[in-house]
């Protein structure tokens, strides 16, 4: 007999997220995290689904909906400086009869209130870090690192891209690094943001502004690690004068920054996403470039997509449902794999004919009304039925 049905290793939102969506049904779960150290001073861009998922779990209205700036157009532009350049794109919200694309949701706020809803919700949190998992025909079990073990009959291992009950189960994954790194910060503007965000294709990868509440935004800036080394060592008003030069001035006057983090940049995907009595959940599945805020939106529906399949099930860690679990995030995860990292390629390949082939794709998307919708639609939504949670 195990000692619960589902044990959630890793405490970052996709794991509290699948923690609260099995245990709201009544399934027993555990969650086993090391706390939470300080508040992270980022925003993450979640699209409709998301937010969906988030009043379904009763966490959007009064703790965030309030505090979160809303995506009502998106915008692409190109600044590679090239002699054929991309169109302006400007997609609204409208468009999809939606009054906003998403949130712009601080991940201060967001985490607490996912730990705070997922307490209520009867989830059992064991408070250390995770360190050995082995699965038998019939359960999983995990070992703490102060050598706690506990069982149950499916793992959800959302522990990070450095996961490592992954590694211990025989996860295969492939790594590519890539020669960028990001930094993320905020910053007041003197202008409005009018609710836009804006990707600005550069030479050496994206430029996107986020909106904030107020005339605040955050940054992901995406470049040559020699660069945004240059950019995290500069003082505040030089790194402001960079900001404003390199969005063009259209936020007016950049002050007041945030603190800096830098990431090196690289993409990974685990082969297969589900065996021996186990989900990947989020980067400890997949790992994307920060294009098009793709990356915790899909992690979100890996959750709610492992709610769907253990909810009810006789046995949740079968291997039949450990099937169907990577056949449904296989087709998405590669997908949104291969288009992001077509895009980063192509803004820092030397080849001219990559530069074309963005820049016709795009135009096509502009010029053509169902190929527009079509990009709109599946830049929000995954092809095929979203789980229950999201609809």
């Amino acid at each position: 007999m195990t000692d619960f049905t589902a044990i959630i290793s890793g405490g970052g939102p996709a794991g509290l997220a699948a923690a609260i969506l099995l245990a709201q049904e009544g399934v027993k779960t555990a969650l086993i995290s090391p706390p939470n150290v300080g508040p992270d001073p980022r925003t993450t861009a979640l699209m409709d689904p998301a937010i969906r998922l988030f009043r379904y779990i009763s966490i959007w209205d009064g703790a965030l909906a309030d505090h979160c700036a809303p995506l009502k157009e998106l915008h692409l532009v190109d600044d590679m400086g090239s002699y054929v350049s991309a169109p302006h794109l400007a997609f609204k919200s409208q468009e999809l009869e939606l009054e906003a694309f998403g949130y712009n949701v601080p991940l201060a706020l967001l985490v607490p209130a996912l730990e705070k809803r997922a307490a209520e919700a009867g989830v059992h949190f064991i408070l250390e870090k995770a360190a050995d998992a082995a699965a038998s025909t019939d359960a999983v079990s995990v070992t703490t690192e102060s050598g706690h073990t506990i069982s149950a009959k499916i793992l959800l291992i959302a522990d990070g891209a450095q996961s490592t009950l992954r590694q211990k189960l025989g996860f295969s994954v492939d790594v590519t690094s890539l020669n960028q790194t990001a930094m993320v910060t905020m910053f007041d503007h003197s202008g409005p943001h009018g609710f836009v965000s804006t990707e600005f294709h550069k030479p050496e990868g994206p430029f996107t502004t986020v909106p904030m509440p107020g005339n605040r935004s955050s940054l992901v800036w995406m470049a040559k690690p020699a660069k945004i080394e240059a950019l995290m060592a500069m003082s505040e008003h030089d790194l402001a004068t960079e900001i404003q030069l390199e969005s063009h001035g259209f936020l007016g006057r950049i002050s007041n920054l945030g603190p800096r983090k830098s990431f090196a940049m690289k993409t990974q995907c685990a082969h297969p996403l589900a065996k021996s009595r186990a989900f990947l959940i989020g980067e400890s599945g997949h790992q994307l470039t920060p294009i098009g805020a793709q990356g915790l939106n899909l992690s979100l529906r890996d959750a709610a997509v492992a709610a769907d399949l253990i909810v009810g099930a006789p046995d949740a860690g079968s291997d039949g449902i450990c099937r169907d679990y990577d056949q449904q995030r296989r087709v998405e995860v590669t997908g949104r794999l291969a288009a992001t990292g077509f895009l980063n390629s192509s803004l820092m390949s030397d080849f001219q004919v990559m530069h074309l082939a963005r820049a016709a794709g795009l135009a096509s998307i502009a010029l053509v009304p169902p190929l527009r919708r079509e990009a709109l639609r599946k830049g929000l939504y995954p092809a095929g039925p979203l789980p229950f949670a999201m609809r």
